[in-house]
């Protein structure tokens, strides 16, 4: 890694890439942004665990493209 200095801050600059994938959702004026990569396996929605979400039909709602994927390919 090497440092670049800015603004007086020294900051360290990663030459790894970072596998990720960025989507967007729109609906009437209403925009959700998912940033999926690699980790420890926590899904957050705007910061809030999944398991946190209320209500519970939410909650549903938000694991269906998991369920689909299934838990070998969320594991891998």
């Amino acid at each position: 890694m090497s440092a670049v200095k800015a603004a007086g801050k020294t900051q360290k600059k990663h030459t790894e890439a970072l596998k990720s994938v960025q989507v967007f959702g729109k609906k009437k004026t209403a925009i959700a942004v998912c940033l999926c990569k690699e980790g420890k396996g926590m899904i957050r929605v705007n910061g809030v665990p999944l398991d946190l979400i209320n209500p519970p039909v939410l909650r549903i709602k938000v694991f269906e493209p998991l369920f689909i994927v299934g838990k070998e390919t969320m594991l891998n």
